[in-house]
């Protein structure tokens, strides 16, 4: 395994039966990725697509502003407004993208931009792209978040850029609190590619575990991750969709995604939209592994999100964890991002593990414990 993240340290995956991948000609139980419902290798998706490419071809090769539009990406967006419950949807290319065309959209309209400091690459991206003074906040901190917007100002117009639940280590934004605490001219633009599809009863995300309104609030998801596809979403009104589509060079720039995956993305909202049975299974998978990881001793936080971070003390101790890992059978998930030589193992729990590989992934790591 090799530490440092580069192009050349990257070596191929094949995921096998929804579980397991291969990796140097060995078959191991998978605990990473973020395809939490493994919708990207159900057999109804994978017809929906390959229908999707004998009727409809691969590409519409053109913006969807010029010639680029297609019925199958207006039937994908009103499916998208309807499963999760908003005014309208914009579909783009993808779910990196979606926060970037709502800045350039909204250009000019706030005079301070309040960003968590441990917010996505996308959001960082999408930050200078409103035209105004950028602040970063605490970490998931009301009452920081509260302070920074004070010192901008009685007149100033805020918007706030936070994920919905970070991909880091499965917490959330406390986006009830943040609403309660902040003045009603405040809008929120929440990077729910993580939560989207996960959180709330009904899988619609951040906004509805939280239990928030949608007038001030603009959410983001990626169809690349529990609905197993790819292209993202912008989720807001009809006047956020209109000004989109008039101002975002990110969008008029941009040919849409394939169409076959467009077809698949159909039919993952509509089996999610069905299924909370899977929904159950994911946060009981991720409740019963906590739970055992508690028990041999780890110090495992309590937040909504099925993914479990563990931090070794050195990269001696990673390095033991990783070999541990293989002799259990199990591919070790060390992440490491921006050529920095210190990461963590990140473990993400999907709807389709068994209590078998829990109890696999324990035993490899009781060992290890307290990190």
């Amino acid at each position: 395994m090799k530490y440092i993240v580069g192009v050349q340290a990257l070596e191929p995956l094949q995921l096998l039966e929804r579980t397991h991948v291969r990796w140097r000609a060995r078959r191991l139980l998978y605990f990473s990725g973020c395809d939490y419902f493994r919708m990207a290798s159900h057999p109804a998706v994978l017809r929906a697509v390959r229908h999707g490419l004998s009727k409809f071809g691969l590409n519409v090769a053109a913006s969807r502003l010029t010639t680029g539009h297609h019925k199958v990406y207006a039937q994908l967006e009103s499916a998208l407004a309807d499963y999760f419950k908003a005014t309208a949807a914009l579909l783009v290319s993808n779910g990196y993208v979606t926060s970037t065309v709502v800045a350039q959209a909204l250009a000019g309209q706030f005079t301070h931009v309040l960003l968590d400091e441990r917010a996505h690459a996308a959001l960082v991206d999408a930050a200078g792209q409103f035209g105004a003074p950028v602040r970063r906040f605490d970490h998931r901190h009301a009452a920081a978040l509260q302070a920074e917007a004070r010192r901008c100002g009685r007149n100033a117009k805020v918007i706030v850029l936070t994920d919905g639940m970070f991909s880091h280590d499965g917490s959330v934004a406390p986006l009830r609190e943040y609403v309660k605490r902040l003045p009603a001219s405040t809008w929120f633009l929440v990077d729910d590619a993580h939560g989207a599809g996960v959180l709330g009863e009904q899988g619609r995300g951040t906004v509805e575990s939280e239990g928030v309104g949608r007038a001030r609030v603009i959410q983001c998801a990626t169809l690349s991750k529990a609905f197993g596809v790819y292209g993202g979403a912008v989720l807001g009104s009809v006047a956020l969709r209109k000004a989109i589509l008039e101002r975002s060079r990110a969008f008029m720039g941009c040919t849409p995604l394939p169409l076959p995956l467009a077809s698949g993305a159909l039919v993952s909202i509509e089996l999610l939209k069905r299924s909370q049975r899977a929904r159950e299974r994911l946060h009981s998978n991720a409740g019963r592994l906590k739970a055992q990881l508690r028990a041999a001793g780890f110090s495992v936080p309590d937040f909504p999100g099925p993914i479990v971070a563990l931090l070794p003390r050195s990269v001696v101790q990673a390095d033991a964890i990783r070999r541990s890992l293989l002799c259990a059978g199990i591919y070790p998930p060390y992440l490491c991002y921006g050529g920095v030589a210190a990461g963590y193992f990140r473990f993400v729990v999907s709807s389709e593990h068994t209590q078998a590989h829990l109890q696999t992934l324990v035993r490899a790591l009781r060992p290890f414990a307290p990190l």
